[in-house]
Formats: structure tokens, sequence, C-alpha cells
């Protein structure tokens, strides 16, 4: 059986959607299930990233690499890798969890890559930035419902697995005003480096294309 990341954070996610539509708290689902309340919580709690980064630590300290801990229970599989298209629907519905994504864009120095927390809204991808800042100033045109073009792109690895995805967004870069920023609020997303950043951006999509790694 092959360790895969993304499948205990689906599992984790699926867990808390479940247990809210039961109206349960963690502690009531764990006197039910009886199970320890600590699991419930770590299973709700993980994501891909915070598994690659737990195991790449606990493998540092023995001395040895992931690739290696994992290769007894998860050895390399046995067929070919091939990438899969995937339809628009099927990249949003990866994006929808939120998370980390990197945000490409021509700034005042050339091209910029940066790390973002986002949330989706109505399909569109929404973060935060801090007024003045370079993804705030570099992406103001000055002109009245004219708006820089971005690339967006969010991906899942698992090198145990040898398997992943990946999903890019194209579009518009929008400032959210004053008037829409109730909306973009309640999508909870939280800024990458913390700390004030109270100017909401929205990409508005106009291509969301995405690809798949597949063992066959």
């Amino acid at each position: 059986m092959s360790v895969n990341a993304s499948v205990i954070e689906s599992l984790g996610r699926r867990l808390a959607e479940r247990r809210a539509a039961a109206g349960l708290g963690r502690e009531e689902l764990a006197e039910r299930a009886g199970v320890p309340l600590g699991f419930v919580a770590f299973l709700e709690e993980q994501t891909g990233e915070s598994m690659r980064e737990a195991i790449a630590r606990l493998a540092g300290a023995l001395g040895t690499t992931a690739e290696e801990l994992l290769s007894e229970v998860a050895p390399p599989p046995s067929g070919k890798p091939h990438l899969e298209e995937l339809s628009q629907e099927e990249s949003l519905a990866l994006l929808a969890p939120g998370g980390v994504g990197r945000l490409a864009f021509q700034g005042r120095y050339g091209l910029s890559v940066l790390p973002v927390n986002y949330r989706l809204s109505d399909g569109a991808v929404v973060f935060r930035t801090s007024t003045g800042g370079s993804t705030d100033e570099d992406l103001r045109t000055g002109v009245a419902d004219v708006e820089y073009q971005v690339a967006f792109e969010v991906d899942e690895v698992d090198t145990a697995g040898h398997s992943g995805w990946s999903v890019l967004v194209q579009g518009s870069l929008h400032h959210v005003t004053a008037e829409e920023e109730q909306a973009a609020a309640a999508t909870g997303v939280e800024p990458w480096a913390g700390g004030d950043r109270r100017q909401y951006l929205r990409i508005k999509p106009s291509r969301v294309t995405g690809r798949r790694i597949v063992i066959s």
C-alpha cells in the first residue's frame, strides 16, 4: 500500500465535512467512535504539505531520506507514468480546499513568482496583500476597468507514489473594492506572511487548465 499525503488530506477534509453535517463536535465524534480525540484532530488538521514536511523531518532525524523511509511501505509503482489532461471542473475541484499557490506576474523588476495563501469564491481565486506592496502597486494599471493579466499555479506532488497534479489559472487580477470586501472576507483567507494585509485581490479566471501524472 502506498503512502499518499493527498489521500490523508482528502480523508481529513471529508471527515470534517461529514462531522459538521452531522452537527457533531470533535469530542462528540471521538466518544461516539471510541477513538482518541487527538486522532480525530490529527486527521482533520493534516494537509499534504504538513505530512510531507513531517515525514521529511522524521527522516532527517534518523539520518535518512523520506524516500528511503517510505521505500518499504511505498514501493515504486510498476507501471509507466503519463500525463492526463484535467477538465476545468476537475481542476477547480482540486483548488476548492484552498491552501498555498504561486502568483506569477510582470512586476517593476521583471517577471515575479510569489507564494500566497488563497481561497476560492464563486470560481475566483482570492488572496490578501499589504497596501503598497509589490502585488498591490505593481498590479494597478491606473485605468478604470483595465486590469493586468496574471497566472496562478497550484500543485500537489507525491514523491513516494510517483504521482501528482498541477492546475494553472490565467485571468485578470482585480483589486477588491470596499463595497466588495465583505464577500472576499467571507472566504476566511489569511495572508501568507501574516501581518496587516488588508488589501484583498481576486483573480477572475479566463482559462483554467490542469494535468495529473497517473501510473498505468
